[in-house]
């Protein structure tokens, strides 16, 4: 299996619903997002997908949550923003931007505190460009 790491960033806030019902005061973190795209065999040009066609997809799923109010953004509308789900929701929108090789995307809000969210691709077979 080949493997294929594609980081970014954004700046957003967000406030956390709580089990009582309550919410986290809003606060702020610099998020840092790992995408990681596999592929069982390279393509025509020895690549599991173009480092810059991932980047670009990336940065445009991630446009809208630069310096947003997390609970506030359409992409998690009716979620609570946690980590967890802004993981889930990167990785819908990179597959909506037909990047079907990704695997996974790792979200961290802060050095240590990371939550991943994995597309299982072991129930298909795919080739280099993600496709079955």
């Amino acid at each position: 299996m080949y493997t294929v790491t594609v980081e970014a960033g954004f700046c957003a806030a967000h406030q956390v619903r709580l089990a009582d019902g309550s919410l986290e005061p809003l606060h702020g973190h610099d998020w840092v997002v790992t995408v990681v795209c596999r592929a069982r065999q390279l393509d025509a040009l020895d690549m599991v997908v173009d480092f810059e066609r991932v980047r670009a997809a990336l940065e445009d799923t991630l446009r809208p949550l630069h310096h947003a109010n997390l609970n506030n953004v359409s992409m998690l509308t009716g979620r609570n923003p946690t980590a967890e789900v802004v993981a889930e929701r990167i990785l819908a929108s990179l597959h909506l931007k037909g990047l079907s090789s990704v695997a996974q995307v790792t979200v961290t809000e802060a050095p240590g505190c990371a939550a991943t969210f994995e597309n299982d691709l072991s129930t298909q077979e795919t080739g280099a460009d993600g496709t079955p």
